[in-house]
Parts: C-alpha cells; sequence; structure tokens
C-alpha cells in the first residue's frame, strides 16, 4: 500500500477519464487524499472520496483563491471554475463539510507571496489578509483536531513564526525550502511532502537528512508530473518515481520507503 497524501481527483483535469485514472489508482494499491483548494472543490473532494474505496478528502481554502480587490486572481483550467474575486472564508460551511467521515486534514491552507499587487501599502494588505485567514483555518483544524496541510509559495518566514504560536500538527506540502527550514519546521512536529517537484528543484540535502519517519509522499496530481512519467498531466501511480528517487538518496529499498512513509501517513491522518 502507497498513500498519496496530496492528490486533486476532482479536478476539471480528469473531467474526461476520471473513473479510468481511479481503477488505474485502485489496482496499484494506491490510496489517495483528494485536496481541496477553496469550497467548491473541497465538497468535490469529498464526494469522490465517498464514492470510492482508498480515498480520503482534505478541505480548506487555499491562499490563492482568497478574495481580494487587490489585484486580479489568476485562472487555471486544469483546477475548474473561479469565482472573479476569490471566496470569502466561512468557517461554519467548513465545519458542516468537515463532518463526513472521509474528511482527514484542513488543506490545502498557508500563505503564496508569488503572485502579489504592486506597492509596499498594497503588498502589506495582501499578505495581512492571507495570514488572517490562514490563521482562522489553523484554529479550525484545532477545534476539529485535525492535521493540516500547509501550502508555501515564498512565505516560509511568516508560516514559521505563526505556527509557532499555535498548536497545529501536519505537513508542509510540496516542501522545496533548505535544511535549515525543514529543521525548523521538523522541530515544531511537521512532516515534510515529497513530491515530483524533486526533479526540478534540488532538496536532496533535505531528503538524506530529514528523519525517515517526518517524510510523506505525494503527486500533487494533475500538476508536478515526474520527467520519467511519460504524460504531461500527473495522477497517483505515479507517486512512485518519487519514492524511487527518495530510496536511492537515502540508500535504502523502494519497499523500505513505501513502509515507512505510509506508517507516517497512517499516524497523521488516522488513516
Amino acid at each position: 500500500m502507497i498513500i498519496d497524501t496530496h492528490s486533486h481527483l476532482s479536478f476539471k483535469a480528469y473531467d474526461g477519464d476520471r473513473d479510468e485514472v481511479i481503477k488505474r489508482t485502485q489496482k496499484e494499491g494506491v490510496i489517495c487524499i483528494n485536496v481541496g483548494t477553496k469550497y467548491e472543490t473541497s465538497k468535490d473532494a469529498i464526494e469522490l472520496a465517498e464514492k470510492n474505496e482508498g480515498m480520503y478528502a482534505a478541505i480548506g481554502l487555499h491562499p490563492i483563491h482568497i478574495k481580494t480587490d487587490l489585484m486580479k486572481l489568476r485562472t487555471d483550467e486544469d483546477e475548474g471554475a473561479f469565482a472573479p474575486l476569490g471566496e470569502e472564508f466561512d468557517k461554519e460551511k467548513y465545519k458542516e463539510l468537515a463532518k463526513s467521515e472521509k474528511v482527514v486534514a484542513i488543506g490545502e491552507i498557508g500563505l503564496d507571496y508569488y503572485y502579489r499587487p504592486k506597492g509596499t501599502a498594497k503588498k502589506e494588505k495582501f499578505k495581512e489578509n492571507q495570514k488572517q485567514i490562514f490563521v482562522e483555518q489553523l484554529k479550525m483544524a484545532e477545534e476539529l483536531d485535525l492535521p493540516v496541510i500547509i501550502h508555501c509559495r515564498m512565505a516560509h518566514q511568516d508560516i514559521l513564526e505563526i505556527l509557532a504560536n499555535h498548536k497545529a500538527r501536519g505537513t508542509i506540502h510540496c516542501f522545496t525550502g533548505s535544511w535549515e527550514e525543514a529543521q525548523k519546521y521538523l522541530s515544531l512536529g511537521f512532516y515534510l511532502g515529497v513530491n515530483g517537484i524533486i526533479f526540478k528543484f534540488d532538496i536532496d540535502e533535505v531528503i538524506r537528512k530529514a528523519p525517515i519517519d517526518k517524510i510523506l509522499v505525494e503527486t500533487d496530481c494533475p500538476y508536478l508530473t515526474p520527467p520519467m512519467a511519460a504524460d504531461k498531466r500527473n495522477e497517483p501511480i505515479f507517486v512512485k518515481h518519487v519514492i524511487q528517487k527518495i530510496a536511492e538518496l537515502r540508500g535504502m529499498s523502494f519497499d523500505e520507503v513505501v513502509e515507512q512513509t505510509t506508517a507516517n501517513a497512517k499516524k497523521l491522518f488516522n488513516i
């Protein structure tokens, strides 16, 4: 059994062949946590998990979908429909979704400073708004006693400062930071999510040095396809390429990495 701790099979990218992708996933013995990015995709992730064996869901409002009048939000055809100005976070609506037994985490939530408005004042307001919603969702996770799946882009310092003041537990999705940053997350008890980004960014030092009982494997499908997959669109079965890379870097066997990362995921997400 392999657990892909971060997939998006409910996204529009799979509308044409979702059933076939799910069949391949199940045949290969891969369990998926389908992660929401806003209310609609969170709801879709739950519905997909409830209809299929070996699937779970995470719910949350991604920072790029937070309502703002400071800049035009970017759209992604693979994800699906977007609200033009983003979404107002409604905790009660998300808590209602969390009643499903298939919900195992709050995510993906966090901070994303990659696309930001021009001008110092607007940038600061933009960041503060993201921080506020991030904190609200961390508090919700604490209330629900659920782990968090954290998205971080160009915001490690701010996320670390916020986490230091909360009792959250969870994983840093698609980790691309330095070993020094990794150590800080590890000291807070967080796991590091490793996916196909390792074939683009050099985080070999982190993979070699991080405790193996603090590493999770993921795909972030349909994104970040490993180059050896020979497919433009990622899917859960391609997590095997990430596992093989981790095994090579750590001098472990493929099966040893599978056994440990599966145990890690089971422990964190109570699967």
